[in-house]
């Protein structure tokens, strides 16, 4: 399979008013259906072991990875889990507009004041069983940050109080956020969308997680073109077939 080399705008709008959660606003849409099916696949994608933390990352920007992680979390809370959805992405955060939560503490927080735990910081949201963790005030050493030893204490911390922990983390190609929280995790799945991702990137993205020993549970192809209606939807879940990113880039 192809992936096309498409100019890409990178969009402020998800900064800006956060993501869409189609799973919460129409739950019986076929989008809806499609992050569902997402959600079964991951869930049997390990039968020997469970999976208690994922991150969602994709080759470059603005590819819909937040999006999906989000929508993805939802339908997990559904079930009746206890889902922690974490802004992982410290230098482009979107989680705190999504739901409409504080932002004043939250992940930088907790890896940088010992004087800040883990209540002052998870916020509730509208969906049952769904918290977050926040970005918090954007660091100027994100990948710093994550390559600690205090970080690995808090996924730790976090599988403890909660059934999954999904990471809403950047780009594997713009930075090695991902690349540092995939190598701390259960799972790793990148985000796809058909006619906009290279496929020449999204193979050095697996190359690039495959370093750091990721388990790559598979791959999640978004925007995908129905052939009935002419409409977009989110994909499906399947196996895998530059510079800095911030906010002015």
């Amino acid at each position: 399979m192809r992936f096309l080399n498409k100019k890409h705008k990178l969009s402020q709008d998800s900064m800006e008013e956060g993501v869409g959660l189609i799973t919460l606003t129409d739950p019986t849409s076929v989008i809806a259906e499609q992050f569902r099916t997402i959600r079964t696949n991951i869930q049997f994608s390990s039968i020997d072991e469970k999976i208690r933390s994922v991150v969602f990352t994709s080759s470059g920007p603005s590819q819909g990875k937040s999006t999906v992680s989000a929508n993805v979390a939802v339908t997990w809370a559904d079930q009746g889990l206890d889902v922690l959805l974490v802004d992982a992405d410290m230098r482009r955060p979107t989680i705190h507009q999504t739901f409409q939560v504080p932002n004043k503490k939250g992940l930088t927080a907790l890896l940088t004041n010992q004087e800040v735990d883990l209540n002052q910081v998870i916020q509730k949201t509208p969906v049952d069983h769904l918290f977050v963790l926040p970005c918090g005030v954007v660091p100027p050493n994100p990948s710093e940050l994550l390559n600690t030893r205090k970080m690995d204490v808090l996924i730790k911390e976090l599988t403890k109080h909660f059934d999954l922990v999904i990471f809403d983390a950047p780009p594997v190609i713009s930075v090695t956020d991902a690349q540092i929280l995939a190598s701390k995790v259960d799972g790793t799945i990148m985000v796809v969308p058909q006619g906009i991702a290279d496929k020449s990137s999204v193979l050095k993205s697996k190359e690039l997680l495959e370093v750091v020993h990721a388990r790559l549970l598979g791959a999640i192809m978004n925007r995908v073109k129905s052939e009935n209606n002419g409409g977009y939807y989110g994909g499906y879940y399947g196996g895998y077939y530059g510079g800095y990113y911030g906010k002015n880039e």
